[in-house]
C-alpha cells in the first residue's frame, strides 16, 4: 500500500508510511530466511512421493539428517501449495539400458512395433509389424482400425502356434505393450520382454529401420480406401521382403536363405556323444 501512494502520488516514504499506519521500519524489513534448500527438498520429496503428506515428508527429512523445525517445514509446504489435492501421474518403471546386439540364432529375439497412416476418406489406421533380429524376417504384419492389447496377445498366440515361441520380445513403452493384458500373457508364455527407454528409439533399431522400408515402399506410395487393400498389400510385400530382398547386413542373402544356412549348419555341426 505504502510503495503504490509513494509511486502514484509523488509523496515521500514518511508520509506514506503515517497515511497507512505503518512503521518505517517495517516498510524497509527484508526478510532474511532463506528458504531455497527446504523448498528444494519438499518438492524432491513430492516428486518421488507424490502421495504422501506433510507429516511424512517431515519424517523423511528429519532421517535424513536435516534440522528443520515443524513450523518451518509446515509453512514451506503450505507456500509450494503441496496440501491440496493433487493427480498424481502413472510412472513408467526404470528402464534399463539394453544395447542393440544381434541374436545368435532364430527365435531368441522378436522385435514389435506400430505404425500409422490414414485412408483416403481420413480415417486412421495401425500396423503392428513383427520381425525376427536374427535375421530380419517379417514375421508379421497386421493391419487394423485400433489394435487394443487382447488383439495383440492373439496374433501372438496364432504366430507361435505356426513359427515357434521367441525367448525374448523387443519393444516400446506404448500402452498396449505395457498394459497388464500384454505383460500377464509374456508371463504365461515364459517370454522376456525387453523395453527400450522412453525416448530413445534406436535401441529397438531393427524394427525401426524395417518400419522404414514398409513405410517407403507401402504406406507412402499408394492411396488407400480401406484396410483390406493395405493388408494384401503389406502381405505381398512380406514376401518379397523376405524371400527376394537382400540384405546388406545378411551378406547380400534374404531372410529366409540366412535362415537356411542357420540350419545346414546347425545339422552339420558335430554333436557330443554321451559316454555310456
Amino acid at each position: 500500500m505504502v510503495a503504490y501512494v509513494v509511486e502514484h502520488h509523488q509523496i515521500s516514504i514518511s508520509r506514506a508510511c503515517r497515511v497507512a499506519s505503518l512503521p518505517k521500519s517495517m516498510y524497509y524489513y527484508k526478510s532474511r530466511k532463506d528458504d531455497s534448500e527446504t523448498i528444494t527438498k519438499l518438492q524432491e520429496l513430492a516428486g518421488i512421493y507424490p502421495t504422501e503428506g506433510q507429516d511424512l515428508y517431515y519424517g523423511r527429512i528429519r532421517t535424513q539428517g536435516y534440522q528443520w523445525n515443524y513450523k518451518r517445514v509446515r509453512r514451506v509446504y503450505l507456500l509450494l501449495g503441496l496440501n491440496r489435492r493433487r493427480k498424481g501421474r502413472k510412472r513408467l518403471p526404470e528402464r534399463v539400458k539394453n544395447p542393440l546386439q544381434r541374436p545368435s540364432a532364430p527365435l531368441e529375439m522378436w522385435s514389435i512395433d506400430f505404425m500409422s497412416d490414414v485412408l483416403t476418406n481420413g480415417r486412421k489406421f495401425r500396423t503392428l509389424n513383427m520381425i525376427d533380429d536374427y535375421n530380419r524376417e517379417a514375421i508379421a504384419i497386421e493391419v487394423a482400425y485400433s489394435m487394443p492389447a487382447m488383439r495383440v496377445t492373439g496374433l501372438l498366440d496364432r504366430i507361435i502356434r505356426e513359427q515357434g515361441k521367441p525367448k525374448s520380445i523387443r519393444t516400446d513403452n506404448g500402452p498396449e505393450f505395457i498394459s497388464k493384458e500384454f505383460t500377464t500373457w509374456c508371463k504365461g508364455n515364459d517370454i522376456e520382454i525387453r523395453y527400450t527407454q522412453p525416448g530413445r528409439p534406436m535401441q529397438n533399431g531393427y524394427i525401426e529401420r524395417f518400419n522404414r522400408s514398409f513405410r517407403e515402399s507401402i504406406l507412402d506410395a499408394y492411396l488407400f480406401e480401406d484396410i483390406m487393400q493395405v493388408q494384401i498389400l503389406a502381405e505381398e510385400w512380406l514376401k518379397d521382403y523376405n524371400s527376394k530382398r537382400p540384405h546388406e547386413a545378411l551378406d547380400g542373402k534374404t531372410p529366409l536363405q540366412y535362415r537356411a544356412q542357420w540350419s545346414l549348419s546347425m545339422e552339420s555341426a558335430p554333436t557330443e556323444l554321451t559316454p555310456c
